[in-house]
């Protein structure tokens, strides 16, 4: 199941396959913002406007669009 990215609590990256975000979190980089980054690849900003999905090419976390 999924998980929101737009929780406020820390979240750890890199510690699922898939995340659902909003449009209130473009633009959308891997990690997000309040994931750990202590544990973590350098951070990359994914296109995901157009399709509505997008895969990090480090972690290879698959983000969905869901509004």
């Amino acid at each position: 199941m999924a998980a929101a990215a737009t929780a406020h609590a820390l979240v750890m990256p890199n510690a699922q396959n898939t995340y659902e975000v909003s449009r209130d979190d473009l633009p959308l980089s891997c990690p997000m913002p309040g994931m750990m980054l202590w544990c973590s690849h350098p951070k990359v900003y994914l296109p995901i406007e157009t399709t509505g999905k997008a895969k990090c090419p480090y972690c290879g976390a698959v983000y969905t669009l869901v509004d």
